[in-house]
């Protein structure tokens, strides 16, 4: 039986992002996180962080209170936590944007942890989404209201990317390290796009039409 958790990091939400949240979910807040979790209309089950973005909630929730000097960010604890407590589909919100760059690419690293742990992975905002494409893990994306559909070679190049259902097909292609975004802006021509690779990781974002 599949085992879900949404986290929440310290970005704001819009109210539109609750429609990531499911019966059941296991809600995870990570420092300031929690003001989110709030704004959604959900409690978390847990709590983690050093709390240096917001005071520590008085709750009776279960909190994990993290010493400042650490190596893992708080987001990437409550992964880790995830990972150990049999967790295989996680929503991670809150997560991109905001004015801590840093952060961002933290979390995009966070996430694709989670994808090599085996996790279904998922990472949101208001206006795009992003999943991880690794070999032997096909991805089969809808279209929805999704405009572009760009793919992103994480760490090493990719290689034998086929790429279906879209503006510029690829089969059996190899895209290079981040220093030449090949893959940027693609464009659905079908209800489904289908993507898989044979060696590689990579980084796979939805994004709506501007405007």
């Amino acid at each position: 039986m599949s085992k879900r958790a949404v986290v929440f990091s310290a970005v704001p939400v819009e109210q539109e992002m609750a429609a990531y949240l499911q019966p059941g979910d296991f809600i995870v807040a990570c420092d300031a996180g929690y003001r989110n979790a709030d704004k959604l209309g959900v409690r978390p089950d847990l709590i983690v962080g050093d709390f240096d973005s917001a005071p520590q909630p008085r709750t009776d929730r279960e909190t994990i209170v993290l010493p400042h000097v650490k190596d893992d960010t708080d987001t990437q604890f409550a992964a880790r936590w995830l990972v150990e407590h049999g967790f295989d589909e996680v929503v991670l919100l809150g997560a991109l944007g905001g004015a801590r760059v840093e952060h961002m690419f933290a979390n995009i690293s966070t996430g694709l942890y989670l994808a090599l742990q085996g996790v279904e992975v998922v990472l949101a905002d208001a206006r795009s989404e992003m999943h991880y494409l690794l070999p032997d893990h096909p991805l089969d994306l809808a279209r929805k209201d999704w405009m572009y559909l760009s793919v992103f070679a994480l760490g090493a190049p990719m290689t034998g990317v086929t790429m279906q259902g879209v503006y510029y097909p690829l089969q059996g292609a190899t895209l290079s390290e981040l220093d030449y975004p090949l893959g940027t802006s693609n464009e659905f021509t079908r209800p489904v796009a289908h993507l898989q690779c044979d060696a590689g990781h990579g980084l796979v974002v939805l994004t709506r039409a501007d405007g």
